[in-house]
């Protein structure tokens, strides 16, 4: 094999190997930051809020109830994802604990995540509109 050959062969490899790193990072999930919210339960007059959140990977859309200050119903509106559909049980983790601040299902994190902020995303609407 000429040395131009061997030269060529290395650069098509090369060009492929970027390509395939590139699709691999275009396509991881964006980051769900942790909770930032500074809403109070207290704080927020009954009624129902809207919130979504869209990795890239997973989309969620809830309604959040409150009644007498307190989260009393979180309704999963959408909730496309993968093989995440077991963090669904986190929104009764939620209600439990009147917080978004609880852990992820195990196995389903990116979703459980995602969950959790489109739950404080409505929350803190409703903080907002107070």
């Amino acid at each position: 094999m000429t040395q131009k050959k061997r030269k060529s062969i290395i650069s098509i490899v090369a060009v492929i190997v970027m390509g395939l790193t590139a699709l691999v990072f275009l396509n991881l999930p964006k980051p769900v930051t942790a909770s930032d919210a500074s809403f109070d339960l207290a704080q927020i007059a009954d009624g129902t809020y809207s919130g979504s959140c869209d990795n890239g990977l997973v989309k969620v859309r809830v309604e959040v109830l409150v009644k007498n200050h307190a989260i009393v119903e979180v309704r999963l509106l959408e909730h496309d994802n993968g093989l995440g559909s077991t963090a669904e049980i986190i929104t009764d983790m939620v209600i439990q604990r009147q917080s978004v601040e609880v852990d992820a299902i195990s196995g389903a994190t990116i979703s459980s995540k995602t969950i959790l902020k489109a739950v404080e995303n409505a929350l803190s609407e409703g903080w907002k509109t107070k």
